[in-house]
């Protein structure tokens, strides 16, 4: 087991594993939409108590992978129809370009300097074995939009961002692959981060704009995407 300088261990807590482990699992086909996820049955397919699976399925639900109902447990998120994916776009196109300006006003080496790790992951993702979106893949991508959310240093903002910037996930889960189109992400956010490295606050705006209008437009035309229509 491997330890950091200090003597702790850099073992990946339970509860990352068990969320890496479900979110493979959505990706590949074993989860399918609507499917109940049963605690008992988890919990002995991971090894794992019910407190590491709860916290992985609480954070997956929070990004919308994951319905939980009263009296009735967790079950995996329904399939999205395109009306969604075209109100979930357009919600971002409303509120990421203005996280973008007010993080480009905010600029810190730190925050360049998580925005070109998060393009490096996306990077490995995109080349790991088998066909993208790889989990690393989709949570680089992520994790790319949400520190901009955080570095626009608006915590009202940041919550609304937080309250649908998961369900993106939920739909690139299931579309096909070809429709995620790797490369051209990685360009996009290379685009962005370039905005930030000078400093121009409405490059970087337009730059996220320009991405987000370009991800619903290939999603839309995509019909291999996997949808509730016909």
């Amino acid at each position: 087991m491997s330890r950091t300088p200090a003597g702790r261990t850099t073992r990946q807590p339970l509860a990352d594993q068990v969320h890496s482990a479900l979110l493979a699992q959505f990706l590949d086909g074993r989860r399918q939409p609507d499917e109940v996820l049963n605690l008992v049955y988890l919990a002995r397919e991971f090894s794992v108590s019910q407190t590491p699976l709860r916290e992985a399925l609480a954070r997956l639900e929070h990004t919308g992978l994951v319905i939980r109902e009263a009296h009735k447990g967790y079950r995996v998120a329904p399939l999205f129809s395109l009306e969604d994916l075209r109100k979930l776009m357009d919600a971002r196109l409303a509120l990421e370009p203005t996280l973008a300006y007010e993080a480009g006003l905010r600029v810190t080496p730190e925050f360049l300097d998580r925005l070109a790790e998060t393009i490096t992951s996306l990077e490995t993702g995109a080349h790991s074995p088998g066909k993208p979106p790889v989990p690393s893949f989709l949570e680089a991508d992520e994790q790319f939009h949400a520190a901009i959310a955080r570095q626009a240093n608006n915590r009202f903002l940041e919550d609304a961002w937080k309250s649908f910037g998961g369900q993106a996930q939920r739909f690139r889960l299931y579309a096909k692959a070809s429709s995620t189109a790797p490369a051209t992400t990685i360009a996009e956010h290379q685009a962005i981060l370039d905005a930030f490295l000078e400093r121009n606050a409405e490059a970087a705006s337009a730059a996220i704009r320009s991405h987000i209008q370009n991800a619903k437009a290939r999603a839309l035309q995509d019909r291999r995407v996997v949808t509730a229509e016909p």
